[in-house]
């Protein structure tokens, strides 16, 4: 067989991934990959969906919380036998607001919480584990973190911006271990929580769902988790071993600095 001619059946055989977020969406279609690879998974959300990959290990948690995310570190370490090679954050959610004047502060912390502490507090609670890994490897999945949002979703964009920055330098100091870090920013995806808020938005701007993706440059439509997903193996596999601390944009060119 041809040296480039891959076969990826079996390219996470014997390794072990953590998926938060992956009860539903971008984080169920990345557990799926992984799975589909010969890893073994456990995806965290605090409940598990119909999209909950039946070949994964659930760990029921909420990681909005320091307490909450050190148990589900400590729940996923142990069904994966004490050690850990990939951890992919998918964890987030937004809400719309009329301005950003409008959006309290509790809203404001709860943002934080899920789009970007509930990433620090897992990622530090398994970070040990994942230093012994030779093919050590973590994907955050971003959004909205470069280029500022309107007022009705401010603080979404402001706790991406805080995981981006967090994800580089975290990058850089675990590439001397050899973990490598990187972030994903998807553009329009369909999946149940972007769903909603699309509806939301296009109902706002008076536009069909239809109208809204005409603007993405590639074949004016949404992209699927399963498109994210492969990105994400790919950034997490030994085929991008030399790669580490960038942001992958996976938009069909929609956006500003897709």
């Amino acid at each position: 067989m041809s040296k480039y001619l891959l076969d990826l059946t079996n390219e996470f055989s014997g390794l072990r991934a953590l998926v938060t977020g992956g009860s539903r969406g971008i984080g169920a279609a990345a557990a799926q990959r992984l799975i589909d690879g010969g890893a073994k998974v456990v995806v965290t959300a605090r409940n598990s969906h119909e999209e909950t990959p039946a070949g994964a290990i659930f760990v029921a948690g909420d990681a909005r919380t320091k307490e909450g995310a050190a148990a589900v570190g400590h729940a996923a370490l142990q069904a994966l036998n004490g050690g850990i090679d990939i951890l992919v954050n998918s964890v987030g959610a937004a809400r719309l607001h009329a301005s950003l004047e409008a959006i309290p502060d509790d809203e404001w912390i709860d943002s934080l919480n899920i789009n970007f502490l509930a990433t620090l507090r897992v990622t530090a609670a398994v970070l040990p584990a994942l230093k012994q890994s030779k093919h050590g490897a973590i994907v955050n999945v971003s959004a909205g973190g470069l280029i500022p949002f309107a007022g009705a979703m401010a603080h979404y964009g402001a706790a991406k911006a805080a995981l981006n920055n967090y994800s580089q330098g975290l990058a850089k100091e675990l590439a001397p271990l050899g973990v490598r870090v990187n972030i994903v920013t998807p553009g329009p995806i369909y999946t149940p929580g972007g769903d909603e808020v699309r509806k939301q938005i296009t109902t706002a701007m008076g536009i069909t769902d239809q109208q809204f993706m005409s603007t993405v440059p590639l074949q004016g439509r949404g992209g699927k988790s399963e498109e994210l997903a492969e990105v994400i193996a790919f950034l997490v596999s030994d085929r991008s071993s030399y790669v580490t601390g960038h942001n992958h944009f996976v938009t069909g060119g929609w956006g500003e600095l897709a």
